[in-house]
């Protein structure tokens, strides 16, 4: 049995398509997961394996992608922890006691996985089941710093100087943190992968808030210990990191993201030709006529020798947005395929259209088709042979 068509790109491997899929495909863009969002809350979803397998597969059905993304919120493990979150509407996660003290991170347990987060393993073993021997599963998780930031500043921060103080003026305090998730993390990621994940990515959204020498002193050491624990091809993302690639890099990953601030080559160059990247692409290109699309998607099949000789995976560079259909989401998978027609193929290139679905689903049919007028038909699954790419929109 071969393996998917994303597993072979991420391993930079030649392969014989583009593969797709969206980062935060699962959820709020698709009318079938707000319908039943009116009587569940996100945690009583992810708490009933069946719900979460079913939320997972919604856009596997809906877009055709070539993986499905576990659906859950990178809050979920600290709950094990003896955290208590709520997911705030319109706000984000907000944690009742922020960490402030060497008591406070002493009070964190470091929980089993199979004991904390139950129903999520069952649900990647029943996504594998269900999904085409092609097609991955990919498992996520949060990145230490961004969950970190979210306990310590007790909700999202843009400046992050609650925790720059920690860092600064209690440095123990702040790796004792950090090595308790680290630790719960990892036994996160390689339950997944033991449950049948075939992919993880570590979500760092906010880490490119840190300089250089920071990173490397208060995070990196940490997010190498998560990614060492997955016996899988690792994906290693964030914002706003163009100067942190080569620390990154450092870090671990078999890939690693680029947010659409950084060319392409730049990044690739940052990163190593021993590493595939993913990225690189505007969020808000989806909301541009179906003509840019393409255009946007064609240009990041890198047909330049020296950018394909690298081994990349394009992918969006960060969210979509809220104002973003899921008519553009379908459109996009389109266009990837699209343009994967008139590229040459290239060894572990992924085109991974990391595109964060978190928009509105307003012109959908019954069927599930969209309603995206400028775009040709196309089915994607009878694209030809085309270069690996990783499509997807960070968040």
């Amino acid at each position: 049995m071969s393996e998917p068509l994303l597993v072979r790109a991420a391993r930079r491997e030649r392969v014989e398509r583009t593969p797709v899929w969206f980062m935060r495909q699962a959820g709020r863009s698709l009318s079938e997961y707000r319908e039943l969002r009116r009587t569940h809350g996100l945690f009583d979803i992810v708490r009933d394996a069946e719900l979460c397998a079913e939320v997972t597969l919604q856009p596997v059905r809906r877009h055709g992608v070539d993986a499905a993304v576990m659906f859950a919120d990178i809050m979920l493990p600290v709950l094990g922890m003896g955290v208590d979150v709520d997911l705030v509407e319109n706000v984000g996660p907000v944690v009742a006691r922020p960490m402030a003290s060497a008591a406070d991170v002493a009070a964190l347990r470091v929980p089993e996985p199979e004991e904390a987060v139950p129903s999520i393993l069952e649900a990647v073993r029943i996504v594998r089941r269900e999904l085409r021997p092609d097609q991955a599963v990919v498992g996520f998780c949060g990145g230490p710093f961004t969950v970190a930031g979210y306990l310590v500043e007790g909700r999202p921060s843009r400046e992050f100087m609650t925790v720059k103080t920690l860092m600064y003026r209690e440095p123990a305090v702040w790796h004792g943190l950090m090595e308790k998730l680290a630790d719960t993390f990892a036994a996160y990621v390689a339950a997944k992968v033991e449950a049948g994940a075939d992919v993880i990515q570590l979500f760092d959204s906010w880490v490119g808030a840190l300089s250089v020498a920071d990173y490397e002193e208060f995070v990196a050491p940490w997010s190498a210990r998560i990614l060492a624990a997955v016996d899988a091809p690792t994906i290693h993302f964030g914002t706003g990191t163009a100067h942190l690639l080569g620390a990154m890099r450092k870090a671990g990953g078999d890939v690693v993201g680029l947010d659409w601030r950084i060319p392409l080559d730049r990044g690739w160059a940052e990163v190593g030709a021993d590493r595939g990247v993913q990225g690189n692409l505007d969020p808000a290109v989806l909301l541009g006529p179906w003509e840019r699309r393409v255009e946007v998607a064609r240009a990041a099949e890198a047909p330049e020798e020296h950018v394909r000789s690298a081994r990349g995976l394009p992918d969006l560079g960060s969210d979509i947005g809220r104002s973003s259909l899921r008519d553009e989401v379908e459109g996009q998978t389109r266009a990837v395929a699209r343009a994967a027609q008139v590229s040459a193929p290239v060894d572990g290139c992924v085109r991974e259209d990391d595109v964060d679905v978190r928009g509105r689903n307003l012109g959908c049919d019954q069927s599930g088709r969209g309603r995206d007028k400028d775009a040709p038909a196309h089915a994607v699954s009878t694209a030809p042979a085309a270069p690996p790419v990783l499509a997807d929109v960070p968040a």
